[in-house]
């Protein structure tokens, strides 16, 4: 197991820091969610790095990545952050793995950037949008968790929340880091899940892309699955039985056996493309 290895850097004019797990294979950039900073992610990296170049990217507003009321929030904007991100670090191809919001954001970049990156694997991300049907988890939930966490009591809140619990010692990690999401950028990013329209970026993408969402939760619906086949007719789809929207904390090994075999694929067709 490779160590991690924190860093900052300045693209698309502010800062973004991004945790670093060296290994031997091509490179993957995991974007994560809506307030879920990349030590969140720290397991999966440290993982991922047997086999990969791993790194998991802060989305402005989110853990040591810059925030603030002068940023734009925006989901342009954050994905002018990824490409930024890839251009500045010189990495070849990534495959990228966006969870949840970042599944949107790394749709978005694709859209606006296409041949940059080796693959995309969207997991378990909004299908709201423009005349479509509301993303089912609750901004009031997300927001009583935030704020619980400003005051110093996300580990209470978590805990009488209901919400499936994770292990302990990333729920503690998760209760600790949760204060350093900005309150306003929850708010824009659940704005965008309804009135951006993920499935037009979607059309636009030329990258080999895959689907691993979950059975429990409502995000991905099996009408939305269609919908995305009918767009793309080439993207692979996963669904994990009896895991939710945080699978890869709820169910770690179910989420590593699926990811691990999506990537493998990934990685094969890069190698394929560049011989």
């Amino acid at each position: 197991m490779n160590l991690e290895q924190g860093a900052q850097l300045h693209a698309n004019g502010v800062r973004q820091h991004y945790l670093h797990f060296r290994g031997p294979g091509p490179s993957v950039l995991i974007i994560p969610g809506i307030v879920s900073p990349a030590v969140l992610w720290r397991h999966v990296g440290e993982w991922l790095s047997e086999e990969y170049n791993c790194f998991i990217l802060d989305v402005r507003g989110r853990g040591l990545s810059e925030a603030g009321h002068h940023l734009n929030y925006g989901i342009d904007a954050c994905a002018n952050d990824v490409i930024s991100f890839v251009e500045a670090t010189e990495l070849d191809a990534p495959i990228v793995v966006g969870h949840s919001m970042g599944g949107r954001i790394a749709l978005r970049a694709a859209a606006l950037s296409q041949g940059l990156f080796g693959g995309l694997v969207l997991v378990d991300p909004p299908t709201s949008g423009p005349g479509r049907r509301p993303y089912p988890l609750s901004k009031a939930k997300t927001l009583r968790l935030l704020r619980a966490a400003m005051r110093g009591e996300a580990l209470e809140e978590l805990t009488a929340s209901g919400v499936v619990p994770w292990p302990l010692e990333l729920q503690r990690l998760r209760a600790e880091w949760l204060s350093t999401c900005d309150e306003r950028a929850v708010h824009v990013t659940y704005d965008d899940f309804h009135g951006e329209d993920c499935f037009t970026d979607l059309a636009q993408t030329k990258e080999p892309i895959s689907l691993l969402c979950a059975s429990v939760g409502g995000v991905v619906s099996d009408a939305d699955l269609m919908e995305m086949r009918e767009v793309r007719s080439d993207l692979v789809t996963v669904r994990l039985a009896g895991v939710g929207h945080q699978m890869q904390a709820e169910n770690f090994d179910a989420f590593k056996k699926a990811l691990g075999e999506i990537l493998a694929r990934h990685g094969h067709t890069l190698e394929r493309r560049r011989k």
